[in-house]
């Protein structure tokens, strides 16, 4: 992708689109998920460059607007941190219970955290 692209706006176009038109969402899409240029996409949608440019300008400022209010996408990134921290956690004390024999009540319970982690992994996509 472009050095000059604000990665990001992918996933805010994950938690917002829904807020956008069916035009914005095309031609950020486009311009962000499928790497396309403002040309390649004009020449696409059949529109002008200038109208291209102008609608990924409306549907940013729409999605951020939308992350500031809300900040779904922040949440969820500090929520995903939050579990990756637990799991680590958890693993550890498998491991050092594991190599110390403290309590199987312990070990036993660290193991379900992690379990249950694994098994609801698809909340965090």
């Amino acid at each position: 992708m472009n050095e000059g692209k604000d990665l990001n706006l992918s996933n805010l176009l994950d938690y917002y689109s829904d807020m956008l038109t069916d035009k914005q969402r095309d031609v950020i899409e486009l311009y962000y998920n499928e790497d396309m240029s403002l040309g390649e996409i004009a020449e696409y949608a059949h529109i002008t460059r200038q109208g291209v440019r102008d609608s990924i300008k409306r549907g940013e400022q729409i999605l951020y607007e939308m992350e500031e209010k809300l900040g779904y996408c922040k949440k969820a990134r500090i929520y995903q941190d939050m579990v990756k921290s637990i799991e680590k956690l958890a693993s550890d004390i498998v491991k050092e219970n594991g190599m110390y024999s403290y309590s199987k009540g312990l070990g036993r319970r660290a193991e379900a955290i992690i379990e249950i982690l694994h098994e609801n992994a698809d909340l965090l996509e």
